[in-house]
């Protein structure tokens, strides 16, 4: 099994990654679940994924406190109206954008509902 949460934690990293040129992949959920995978599968991987100086802080606030940074916040809404000014310009379909405005309206009051860091 700990192969299996391994190749989970490499899968959600790796995806994470691309994440962070592409703002329709989420990058934080995809670092917290790597690091849940990796603390199921080696605690070395684990360990040097909190101890990062990027991501670690955001785990561990994540884990004590269920908090998001200010920062990450502010960051994570100008993505997502980046995304939707794009989809606007683009002339997405009127259904595409109301998909659109529903999700990434949950994913706003989500972002601003949790504690900050």
């Amino acid at each position: 099994m700990r192969v299996v949460w391994l190749f989970c934690g490499f899968l959600s990293l790796g995806t994470a990654f691309i994440g962070i040129v592409l703002p329709l992949v989420p990058t934080v959920p995809l670092i917290l679940l790597a690091a849940f995978c990796f603390a199921r599968s080696s605690e070395r991987l684990h360990a040097w994924l909190i101890e990062h100086g990027t991501f670690g802080p955001m785990i561990t606030d994540w884990a004590e406190h269920g908090a998001i940074r200010p920062r990450a916040k502010r960051l994570a809404t100008a993505s997502i109206i980046v995304v939707f000014l794009i989809s606007v310009v683009l002339s997405a379909p009127m259904h595409v954008l109301a998909i659109q405005v529903v999700v990434l309206g949950a994913v706003l009051i989500f972002i601003w509902t949790r504690p900050n860091a």
